[in-house]
């Protein structure tokens, strides 16, 4: 809780019909990534909507939202990564994005999920100077991205096993990351890994 921009990563496995009634944000940028299952979320503005396994939702709570999140099945879990990362300034104006993308997009890659600038071409766009990439990993397939030294990292495994730089991470762990030029995340034993990379200022 509270590594530069990034205010919270949640990590929620939520039991069939059950969930978060409804609570209120406010001043918050707030990004849902659905590992497994299905949440229905609910919210003052009117959004209703589910979301499942690639797909990202990112809702701006500005000058205050309220909303509801359940599991949106009776028989089967959703494992559920919630994050909170600070706006670069208070009373926008609550506003709602979600994106679907194809699961080979983040396969053997890093895909640009967010990002201030529409001129990036992002799935959705934050109020705040921060990138946020998906990727999946093979076994021994590696993946090299250029990181800006004056920049800081936020590593999630959000699956299985990765090693980043050389250093072995399983599904749970995170690494915090400053003052590295690049880098590299391997797919472990026994069947790759899946990771959130984010980029903050």
């Amino acid at each position: 809780m509270g590594f530069r921009a990034l205010r919270v990563m949640n990590e929620d496995r939520i039991a069939p019909g059950k969930g978060f009634g409804p609570h209120a944000h406010r001043d918050m940028e707030i990004l849902t990534y659905v590992i497994e299952g299905k949440l229905l979320h609910r919210d003052s503005m009117g959004e209703e909507h589910v979301l499942g396994p690639n797909e990202i939702q990112m809702m701006s709570a500005g000058t205050g939202v309220v909303h509801s999140e359940f599991n949106a099945s009776e028989t089967e879990p959703a494992h559920v990564i919630q994050i909170w990362i600070l706006p670069d300034a208070e009373d926008f104006e609550p506003s709602y994005q979600q994106v679907a993308f194809a699961p080979e997009e983040k396969r053997g890659r890093l895909q640009l999920l967010v990002a201030p600038n529409v001129s990036e071409k992002p799935m959705t766009v934050i109020r705040q100077d921060a990138r946020v990439y998906a990727g999946e990993f093979a076994i021994d397939q590696t993946v090299r991205h250029k990181f800006h030294p004056e920049r800081y990292g936020w590593v999630q495994i959000v699956k299985g096993n990765v090693s980043l730089n050389g250093r072995s991470l399983s599904e749970g762990d995170a690494a915090a990351v400053s003052a590295e030029p690049e880098l590299s995340f391997t797919g472990g034993q026994p069947a790759g890994g899946e990771v959130l990379l984010f980029d903050l200022r």
